[in-house]
Formats: C-alpha cells, sequence, structure tokens
C-alpha cells in the first residue's frame, strides 16, 4: 500500500490503478475484520486458541480501515461536488488536453450544484482590483510561482490584452489526488476580476478539497497584491 502510495505520488502509478489498489485494501481489511468477528466468537463458545492473534489482527484490520472511516464520515457533511468555481454562469476555461475518457466531465453548474456551493463554501468568491491588468497578472503568477502546481502551458503574454487565463494540474495534500485548475484574470474596463476554478479529475465527492483550493489562493493572492502595492481588493 505504501508503495502505491508513493508511486501514484511521483507519478510512476497511474490515479485508476492507485483508486483500485485503494479499494482492493478496504475491501481486504472488512474482510479480515470480518473474520476475526467470527474467530472471536468461536474463541468464546467452543475455548479455541489464538486470542492474542486475533486481537493483533482485528487492530490492524481496523486501523487500514481508520483513513477510510475518516472520508466516509467527510463524505457525509460535504456536497457531492468536484467541480467548484467563482463564476456560475462563465466558469474559467480549463485545458483538456491531456484529460482522457475516464475522467470527470467538465460542464456548467446545475443551479442545484450552485446553491449546493454557495450554502457549503461563500468564501469562494471572485477577486476585484482597482488596480492595472499587469499588476493584477503578475501577482497571480508570483502566487503560482509558490507552488508545486503543474503549468499547462507557459505564462501568456498580457501585452495588449484584456484577459488572460493560466491552467495548471494541482494535486491534493494526501492522495496526491489530480485537479485541474484554470484562474482568469479580466479587465472589465473599471476594476480587473479574477476568477478561479478548480476541477478533480476522478470521483464525485471532492471533500473540499477544490474549495479550500480556491479560498487558500485568492486569500494569499490578496496579501500579494496589498503587499506589491499597498493596496485592498476592491470587493
Amino acid at each position: 500500500m505504501l508503495t502505491v502510495l508513493v508511486g501514484h505520488r511521483f507519478d510512476l502509478v497511474e490515479t485508476p490503478v492507485f483508486l483500485w489498489v485503494l479499494a482492493i485494501v478496504a475491501l481486504l481489511a472488512a474482510f479480515a475484520l470480518l473474520f476475526a468477528g467470527l474467530a472471536f466468537s468461536r474463541l468464546w463458545n467452543f475455548g479455541d486458541r489464538g486470542g492474542r492473534d486475533l486481537s493483533v489482527g482485528a487492530l490492524l484490520a481496523l486501523l487500514v480501515l481508520a483513513p477510510y472511516g475518516v472520508a466516509a464520515y467527510w463524505a457525509t457533511i460535504s456536497p457531492p461536488l468536484s467541480d467548484i468555481s467563482t463564476d456560475f454562469d462563465d466558469p474559467p476555461a480549463i485545458d483538456t488536453s491531456d484529460r482522457t475518457v475516464g475522467m470527470n466531465v467538465l460542464s456548467t453548474p446545475t443551479p442545484g450544484e450552485q446553491s449546493l456551493q454557495g450554502d457549503a463554501y461563500p468564501l469562494v468568491t471572485s477577486r476585484s482590483y482597482n488596480l492595472p491588468f499587469e499588476t493584477v497578472v503578475d501577482a497571480v503568477e508570483t502566487v503560482l510561482d509558490r507552488r508545486d502546481w503543474q503549468l499547462q502551458a507557459p505564462y501568456p503574454e498580457t501585452d495588449g490584452q484584456s484577459e488572460v487565463t493560466i491552467n495548471a494540474l494541482a494535486k491534493s495534500f494526501v492522495l496526491s489526488l489530480p485537479a485541474d485548475v484554470a484562474i482568469r484574470v479580466t479587465d472589465d474596463g473599471d476594476t480587473v476580476v479574477v476568477d478561479m476554478r478548480s476541477a478533480s479529475r476522478y470521483g464525485q465527492y471532492d471533500l473540499g478539497d477544490n474549495a479550500a483550493r480556491i479560498v487558500e489562493f485568492l486569500g494569499e493572492l490578496d496579501q500579494e497584491v496589498a503587499g506589491q502595492v499597498g493596496a485592498a481588493p476592491a470587493e
């Protein structure tokens, strides 16, 4: 299990294979716990030997299943969302050049999904700055440079542009599950608006990972902008 986890983190094991291994490990641990329970029953009723070994086996099975229990709990309290954006009507476009058939389908959120996101993640909002377009883009790139996200393409040129979108591939902290990230900077004439989208490539539940990624990034962007020019976001 540890070997597969490390291999997946360093891109030596593909995510679908990794997820299958996680499922198989959970199934084997559940069976081990079940059989340990049956063996304890025989031990209690017939006085069979091996109580110590059974206790160790049951404890190991519980330890293996503990992270799955935590994930199941988070799944019950998290909305069934895997694609989070600050802009419901026009989410930033994600680079799909290296996405495959087995990955989640990208689509505009339904009204129900919008309601779920708004209730669960009220801090996922756009940023507006009363600053030059190039200054905001530079701040976005500075915050990106602090992360180990993989850029899908070099930073775009800003000369003569009023809108740029930067795409990157991010990974979750523990399991290194991939998520596509798009950050769009738009000069609407009055202010410069920054929108962000983070979409998991696999799974219906992201357990809050995408929302946390957006909130953390945009919060750091606010600090970067304020540190560069001594200005706060317009809203």
